[in-house]
């Protein structure tokens, strides 16, 4: 027999404390006795009979195990590629302290949310790269979060439709569950200068895929900041970049997905990683395992069963 619990310092201290208080009884009994002269052994039966029942109580609270039995261990997850907009409207201020920045730090809470699941990173701009492949590492994640930065890509626009195509091309092929267990998230301020973006929408869609997409910036709108500063037009006048929820709304849509967005006012990123959390995983791996069974119930009964006695049994301890 083998003991899922050890016994504490403070399991100790009330063991104690009920020997303690019923040896007080026991002498304070005996004494009586032998003052009126009158037996008092019985008092005996009482002892053993609580003993017993407080004894197999302490031993169901250390969950006594003995014999085996098989338990189905199931490994159930999501893989999910995360499309990062990394074009220069990225720099802009109004999402403070840059909608870049904020986004790193809810990039964070989102791996932090689906530990269990693989997550891939892909960053863009008028090109797609992969920043790092569907992993279980948060650690490695993080790295990659904190190195993003609108250099890393070449910025000539924002196109939609080539990290949409890689996202669904590793997708399928690093994945090897179902279609229900893969996700997409496109992250931009929505301007979207692309030519195919629909027709990705519609291949995504008929693989049965959700694509969310999270919109972050405001719709007043933030100065365009490159290396050499804030960018100009042909007039000399600061390029304002504003938010364009339009285009990722009806991506969104067109896949089945749902639209979340980041501005001055509101933060929905939990309400994305909440509608993610509802989204049924599915299973990777199952295997059956040998384990010890608890069988505390048995002690537990007996001693319930002893208590009653010891409640509904009378015995007289002094004889007069």
């Amino acid at each position: 027999m083998t003991w899922y619990h050890q016994l504490s310092l403070t399991d100790y201290a009330f063991i104690a404390l009920f020997a303690g208080l019923y040896l007080i009884y026991i002498v304070r009994v005996i004494r009586i006795a032998h003052a009126l002269s009158s037996p008092a052994h019985r008092i005996f039966y009482k002892l053993l009979l609580r003993t017993a029942w407080f004894g197999l109580l302490i031993a169901a609270l250390l969950g006594p195990s003995f014999g085996q039995s098989t338990k189905e261990v199931q490994s159930v997850g999501k893989d999910i590629y995360i499309c990062i907009d990394l074009s220069q409207s990225m720099n802009a201020f109004d999402i403070q302290p840059t909608r870049l920045e904020k986004l790193k730090y809810e990039l964070k809470e989102i791996v932090e949310a689906f530990s269990s699941d693989r997550i891939g990173l892909i960053i863009f701009s008028s090109e797609a790269f992969v920043q790092c492949p569907l992993t279980y590492d948060q650690s490695a994640l993080n790295l990659w979060i904190d190195a993003l930065n609108t250099n890393l890509v070449p910025n000539a626009g924002t196109d939609f439709g080539p990290p949409l195509q890689m996202a669904l091309s590793k997708i399928n092929k690093e994945s090897s569950a179902q279609h229900t267990s893969k996700v997409i998230i496109l992250i931009s301020d929505g301007e979207d200068f692309g030519e195919f973006t629909e027709d990705m929408a519609t291949q995504i869609k008929e693989e049965n895929i959700k694509l969310y997409t999270l919109g972050i910036g405001t719709s007043a709108g933030g100065k365009k900041m490159t290396r050499r500063g804030f960018k100009k037009n042909r007039e000399g006048d600061d390029v304002i970049t504003r938010l364009n929820p339009g285009s990722l709304s009806m991506l969104a849509n067109q896949t089945g997905g749902t639209y979340f967005e980041i501005n001055g006012r509101i933060n929905e990123v939990e309400k994305l990683i909440y509608t993610l959390s509802g989204k049924e995983g599915e299973l990777r791996d199952s295997r059956q395992l040998n384990v010890a069974d608890i069988k505390y119930f048995y002690f537990l009964g007996l001693a319930l069963l002893l208590l009653a006695s010891d409640v509904l049994i009378t015995v007289k301890t002094i004889r007069l």
